[in-house]
């Protein structure tokens, strides 16, 4: 049985072969770790998404605030459809990759060595075109890493944003969003004209969501707190019942066609 948060959430959208599916990586396909580096991937993930990227016609993308490159280790030997850190990557159905260029400033990178150094449960990723402060081995520290990067982009806000996700604070160009990573799929021969589904767990996915709802299709928010997505999961093991379940639901001679 699908379990949702709570019994008052709505019924969960249908997921069919006229669907686009947009997935988040982390707290959505699999468990948040106390490490980024220790996920690990269940054995059912990488057959579940094959066989959907098949009967998709190629219409699934991971959305994600990872790097491709992680992405594309974890998930091997798929290399699907993909937008990496929140959309600074992007690499289309035809494996085509576009990065968008550009540094943290140089002020804000020497502001978040200085705190990491004051506090070495801190950790700092350098991901392309930007940065992550996580603090999931010192929660109580989540103040100290918001306050520091809000206080470093002031300078830089016409370009650049700072993103509070869970236990991480991201600095990040402002033109790269989940949204625009969507929009951008949505134009493209693959995802047009179908139905698109966001599925994700975090603040940094919200923005994802109202993309595709404001384009006739739903969000899923995975886990509890507040949330503008339409539907709601209770946890990564749901996510695999509910799309395994669509599949096994699915005409194998079932051809995706455009929606109406």
């Amino acid at each position: 049985m699908v379990r949702v948060v709570n019994d008052d959430a709505p019924p969960l959208p249908q997921l069919h072969p006229r669907c686009a599916l947009f997935l988040d990586f982390d707290g959505t396909l699999t468990p948040i770790m106390l490490r980024p580096q220790d996920v690990e991937v269940g054995a059912w993930l990488v057959p579940t998404l094959r066989s959907l990227q098949s009967r998709l016609n190629g219409a699934l993308a991971i959305i994600s605030g990872r790097p491709l490159s992680e992405l594309d280790a974890f998930l091997a030997p798929l290399r699907l459809p993909a937008a990496g850190v929140h959309g600074v990557e992007r690499r289309d159905a035809q494996g085509r990759t576009r990065v968008q260029a550009g540094a943290p400033p140089a002020d804000v990178l020497y502001t978040v060595e200085r705190v990491v150094a004051r506090y070495p449960e801190l950790r700092l990723e350098r991901k392309p075109s930007a940065l992550a402060l996580h603090y999931r081995e010192a929660p109580h520290l989540g103040d100290v890493c918001q306050q520091t990067l809000l206080a470093a982009v002031r300078p830089h806000q016409e370009d650049w944003t700072v993103l509070l996700g869970k236990c991480v604070v991201e600095f990040k160009p402002k033109r790269a969003t989940k949204a625009h990573a969507v929009i951008e799929f949505m134009e493209s021969e693959e995802f047009a004209g179908r139905v698109p589904l966001f599925i994700g767990d975090d603040a940094t996915d919200e923005d994802g969501f109202t993309a595709v709802q404001a384009a006739g299709g739903a969000g899923v928010k995975v886990g509890p707190g507040p949330s503008g997505a339409l539907h709601r999961l209770a946890d990564p093991d749901a996510v695999r019942v509910w799309l395994q379940a669509a599949l096994a639901q699915w005409p194998q001679s079932a051809q995706p066609q455009s929606a109406p």
